[in-house]
C-alpha cells in the first residue's frame, strides 16, 4: 500500500484545518460576556462549569447573580449558545419594553417548541404573535369568560376539592391519610384549565372528590411533553437533540409518542366543537369563541388551545404548592387570611362553604398580598428567555451580541438585597401592602412573575381568582401540616420543569381548623 507524500498529506489536510481555524479565530476575536468569579476556559468557555452545574442550573446562576455587581452573569460554549442570565431590573425593562423588537423569543426556542405547540400564541414572534395576541386579548377581557371562569373554579372547589380534604381530614392521625399536594392541586388546575380552554372536563378529581386512577391519558401525556421538552434547552449540545429525534431513540421517542397522543386528543376536540358550533347554544370556553371567529383552521385552534394549557397547567398549582409549604411554618399568617376571610363573609352575608363571588374574593387584600410575596420567592416560571436579533447595547453599556440567549430569572430576583432589602429572603406578605392594608404593586420589571411590557400574561387575573379561592376556602377550614421526610429538613428540593415543582411531591395532612 502506497501512501501520500508528506507534501500531498499537507494539501489535503490545509483547507479544512484553515477553515477551522478561521472559524475558532472568528469566535474568539468577537465580544463574549464575562461573569464575576467564574472561570472561562480558552477554547471551552463556560462549557465545563454549565455542565458540572447543569443539574442545579437555577441555584448555581443565582448564586452567580447575588454576587456579581452588574446583577448577571454570562456564558459563551463555543459553537453552542452565548449569552447572559440577569436579574438586573433596568437589563428586564430594556429587553422586555425599551427595545422589545430587537428580543422576540427567536428561532433556536421556536424550532425546540413547534413540534409541540405549534405557532401558537407563546411560540410565535411578529405578526404573527402580534394577531394572536390581539384576539387572545379581546377574548380574556369579557365579562363572560370572567363569570365562566369563577364559577369552573368555585365548581371544582366545592364538589371535587373541598371532599377530598373532608375525607382526609377525618381519615387522619397518627399513620393517617397522607396526601401528596401538589398531585391534588396539579389534578385541580388541569380539570379547570381544560374546562376554561376546551369546555372538557378530564375529572381528573372526580365528583365528590376521589382520586381517579392515573388521573386522565391527556394529563398524563400532557406533562410527559411538558417534561421532555424541557430537556431540550438543558442540553449543551444544540444539536444532539435534533439527532435523536431523526434517529427516533431516547427521550425523543418518549416525546413523539406523548406529543402525538396530546394532539391527537386535542385535535378530536377541536373537530367535535366545530361540528356541533352551529347547533349548540353559545358556550363560553376560549375554544368555542375562537371557533365562533370562523378565521382559524382546525390546526391553528389546536395550537392556541395548547398555549393556554401549557400556560395554565402547572402555573397556578407550582404557586399554591410553595404557598402552602410556606404557610405551614408560618400560624401568623394562617391567622391573619382566616380572620380576612371572616370579614368578607361577614360583608357578603355568606356562610363558610359557600362559594366565593369574584368581588369577595377581590376584597381579599392580605391574601393577595400573601400569595404574590409566595410568588415572589418561589416563581411558577422562574426563568424566561430571549434572543438578541441584532447588536445591542445594555442600559449600563454592556454589549449584546446577535444571537445571544437572553434570560431573566425572577428566581435570582427575589433573593437580590438591591431590590428587596436585607430582609429578601423572608416571607412577608406585609411588603406589598400600603399603610392602609391595601395590595400595593411592584414595577413588573422588578417583580417579573407574570414578565412585562407587551409580553405581560394575559392570564393574571384568571391566576389570582383560582388560587384565591382555593386559600380562602382550605385554609378557612383546614390546617395543612407538612410530611417532614427528614427531622429538621429545610426548603425543598426543587424540579426546574416548565414551572417550578417540588422534587417527589408534597406529602401532607390534613386537619380541620375549629371554627
Amino acid at each position: 500500500m502506497e501512501f501520500p507524500s508528506s507534501s500531498s498529506l499537507l494539501l489535503i489536510l490545509l483547507p479544512p484545518v484553515l477553515y477551522i481555524s478561521y472559524h475558532i479565530a472568528r469566535s474568539l476575536a468577537k465580544k463574549k460576556p464575562t461573569t464575576h468569579g467564574l472561570r472561562r476556559h480558552p477554547l471551552l468557555g463556560h462549557l465545563p462549569a454549565f455542565l458540572k452545574n447543569r443539574d442545579r442550573f437555577l441555584e448555581w446562576s443565582t448564586e452567580l447573580i447575588v454576587a456579581s455587581p452588574d446583577l448577571r452573569m454570562g456564558f459563551w460554549i463555543p459553537g453552542m449558545t452565548t449569552g447572559i442570565v440577569t436579574g438586573n431590573p433596568a437589563d428586564v425593562e430594556h429587553i422586555l419594553r425599551t427595545n422589545f423588537a430587537n428580543y422576540p423569543k427567536g428561532e433556536r426556542a421556536i424550532s425546540m417548541l413547534v413540534d409541540f405547540l405549534g405557532h401558537g400564541l407563546f411560540n410565535s414572534d411578529g405578526e404573527q404573535w402580534l394577531w394572536q395576541r390581539k384576539n387572545a386579548s379581546l377574548e380574556f377581557t369579557t365579562r363572560s369568560l370572567r363569570g365562566f371562569l369563577v364559577d369552573s373554579v368555585q365548581a371544582e372547589v366545592g364538589n371535587r376539592l373541598l371532599p377530598l380534604l373532608r375525607r382526609a381530614a377525618d381519615g387522619a392521625g397518627a399513620g393517617g391519610v397522607v396526601l401528596d399536594m401538589q398531585d391534588v392541586l396539579e389534578r385541580f388546575a388541569f380539570d379547570t384549565i381544560c374546562m376554561v380552554s376546551f369546555g372538557h372536563d378530564p375529572c381528573c378529581l372526580a365528583d365528590g372528590g376521589a382520586l381517579t386512577e392515573g388521573a386522565s391519558d391527556f394529563m398524563r401525556a400532557f406533562g410527559e411533553a411538558q417534561d421532555l421538552i424541557v430537556s431540550r434547552f438543558l442540553d449543551p449540545v444544540a444539536a444532539s437533540w435534533k439527532v435523536k429525534r431523526w434517529l427516533n431513540v431516547g427521550k425523543e421517542r418518549r416525546l413523539k409518542k406523548a406529543i402525538d397522543d396530546v394532539h391527537g386528543f386535542a385535535m378530536e376536540i377541536v373537530r367535535t366543537r366545530r361540528q356541533s358550533a352551529s347547533g349548540e347554544e353559545n358556550r363560553d370556553d376560549v375554544l368555542s369563541r375562537f371557533v365562533a371567529s370562523d378565521e382559524h383552521d382546525d390546526e391553528a385552534l389546536r395550537d392556541i388551545v395548547l398555549s393556554f394549557l401549557i400556560a395554565g397547567r402547572e402555573t397556578t398549582s407550582s404557586a399554591l404548592t410553595w404557598f402552602f409549604w410556606l404557610v405551614s411554618s408560618r400560624p401568623d399568617v394562617v391567622a391573619r387570611i382566616a380572620d380576612e376571610v371572616r370579614s368578607v363573609r361577614s360583608m357578603a352575608g355568606t356562610r363558610p362553604g359557600d362559594p366565593f363571588t369574584f368581588d369577595a374574593l377581590r376584597d381579599m387584600q392580605y391574601l393577595h398580598a400573601a400569595l404574590t410575596e409566595s410568588m415572589r420567592l418561589y416563581p411558577p416560571v422562574p426563568i424566561d428567555s430571549q434572543s438578541s436579533a441584532a447588536d445591542d447595547t445594555l442600559p449600563d453599556g454592556t454589549h449584546i451580541g446577535a444571537g445571544w440567549n437572553i434570560t431573566y430569572s425572577a428566581y435570582a430576583m427575589a433573593r437580590l438585597a438591591a431590590i428587596w432589602g436585607k430582609d429578601c429572603a423572608e416571607f412577608k406578605p406585609e411588603r406589598w401592602l400600603g399603610d392602609d392594608g391595601a395590595f400595593r404593586p411592584e414595577s413588573p420589571f422588578r417583580y417579573t412573575v407574570f414578565h412585562a411590557g407587551p409580553r405581560t400574561c394575559l392570564g393574571k387575573e384568571m391566576a389570582y381568582v383560582q388560587m384565591k379561592s382555593i386559600a380562602a376556602s382550605v385554609l378557612e377550614e383546614f390546617a395543612v401540616d407538612v410530611v417532614r421526610k427528614n427531622a429538621g429538613s429545610g426548603v425543598p428540593e426543587h424540579v426546574l420543569s416548565v414551572t417550578l415543582r417540588m422534587k417527589g411531591g408534597f406529602p401532607v395532612q390534613i386537619r380541620r381548623v375549629e371554627a
